[in-house]
């Protein structure tokens, strides 16, 4: 199936590399900003990096707008700015899928973890969009690598969620980002650890110089 995807946040490296990984599946996806001129540039600078490629399409408007167009929304703000965000959009994404991949972390000599009164940012998301269709996943891609399209992939997207249909659809679509495998991590109370372990790679990745992802082990074979 193909999807319009808002990416609320897109002008970051996440964003934008999530953004870049969609459009090469064939979707069309709007880079969602607080000044739509600045979603437009980012919109035109991934096409151009693109190329010759296949892609769905790639535009720029405000979070408002680019909400409005979209079937599913990913939310990739950083996490100062993730309930502020979601509050203002809370009436746009109303029974809207909203995909969350914001990580609640902090940086003093290394990444840190940031305490959620909810549990997780994940968790958050759904308190504040009790009429959105809240899944957790996304959070274990190095941004380095997905804005490279030259660059393959091979690590498992982590996905969470209370609503058996909306994580579905949010493994297809994972699914076709080349080199992904999704991964049903369970309730959306399990979010908080699938977001823990972003920080622990931030950590890892820095020591090393790398950008490594995360891969589950020992699981069977899927039935076709």
């Amino acid at each position: 199936m193909t999807h319009t995807i808002a990416l609320i946040g897109g002008t970051g490296p996440e964003g934008r590399g999530l953004a870049t990984r969609f459009a090469l599946a064939g979707h069309g996806v709007v880079i969602g900003s607080r000044e739509a001129g600045r979603g437009v540039a980012v919109a035109a600078a991934l096409t151009a990096g693109l190329g010759a490629r296949t892609h769905g399409t790639l535009s720029g408007a405000t979070n408002a707008d680019a909400v409005a167009a979209a079937d599913l929304v990913v939310i990739t703000v950083p996490y100062e700015g993730h309930r502020d965000t979601l509050e203002a959009l809370r009436e746009a994404l109303a029974g809207k899928l909203v995909v969350d991949t914001v990580v609640p972390v902090r940086f003093d000599r290394g990444p840190r973890p940031v305490e959620v009164a909810e549990g997780s940012a994940t968790e958050q998301a759904a308190a504040l969009l009790p009429t959105s269709r809240v899944v957790g996943a996304f959070h274990n891609l190095p941004a380095e690598v997905l804005l490279d399209p030259t660059l393959p992939l091979d690590a498992d997207v982590l996905v969470t969620g209370a609503d058996a249909e909306a994580k579905r659809v949010v493994c297809e679509l994972a699914e076709q980002i080349a080199g992904v495998r999704a991964v049903d991590a369970g309730p959306l109370r399990f979010s908080r650890f699938v977001e823990g372990i972003t920080v622990l790679l931030i950590g890892i990745n820095a020591r090393y110089q790398a950008h490594s992802g995360v891969r589950i082990q020992g699981l069977p074979p899927r039935a076709p």
